[in-house]
């Protein structure tokens, strides 16, 4: 059975979820935000206080703020890093980013990608399966983490709650992430629970049928 715990880190209160299989304690890190070392220190005495171990470090793409501790969990727990190829590009340049977002104090190293996953790929913690969901148009590389058995879908910056993410950013593409949103996400199960990358949860119904981008 996986279940899923939510933290919120640094000035662009990202959401970095933490899902772990509770038979086998194995745990997978998504998007860590943690742009401090007291956050990245708390973060891992809550890891420890669980019992987990952690076996992937899972981007949902690399714009910084989604990134900012990969390098800090990448040591801490000897995982490399999870993501599209397609977002490479993005890893490699953090530190441009972190200029062109004026982010102060933050020295981030180039991030290289150790496993590249695709559409329809499945990663699994324990023998529970999570399924990759290509949805690009907020960055080239954008994908969402479903959990089937669970009945939860991490969906990073493509959709949020009411609304869906910023096509302005280099890469980005507005039509191109409405018909990933309409043919990856929408047709999940109505009851899926879905967690975005900024912002509280919702479900693929309650945007289905209210989100304003899909009326």
């Amino acid at each position: 059975m996986l279940k899923i715990d939510r933290f919120e880190y640094n000035l662009f209160g990202v959401n970095t979820y933490v899902i772990h299989d509770t038979v086998s304690m194995e745990a997978a890190v998504v998007d860590p935000g943690m742009d401090n070392p007291d956050d990245c220190e708390q973060f891992a005495q809550w890891i420890a206080r669980q019992r987990l171990q952690v076996t992937m470090l899972i981007n949902t793409h690399l714009h910084i703020d989604h990134a900012l501790a990969d390098a800090y969990v990448e040591a801490r727990y000897g995982v490399g890093l999870t993501a599209c190829a397609d977002d490479a590009p993005l890893g490699r340049q953090l530190k441009e980013q972190a200029m062109m977002f004026r982010l102060r104090g933050i020295n981030p190293q180039p991030e290289e990608i150790s496993t590249e996953v695709k559409q329809g790929d499945t990663l699994y913690l324990g023998t529970e399966p999570l399924k990759v969901l290509q949805v690009p148009g907020h960055s080239p590389g954008s994908i969402a983490i479903y959990c089937p058995t669970a009945g939860f879908v991490i969906t990073g910056d493509a959709l949020f709650r009411g609304s869906i993410g910023r096509t302005d950013l280099p890469g980005g593409s507005h039509p191109q992430l409405i018909g990933s949103i309409t043919s990856r996400l929408l047709t999940l199960p109505a009851e899926t629970v879905v967690y975005p990358g900024h912002g509280p949860a919702t479900t693929i119904g309650a945007e289905a049928t209210s989100n304003p981008y899909f009326r």
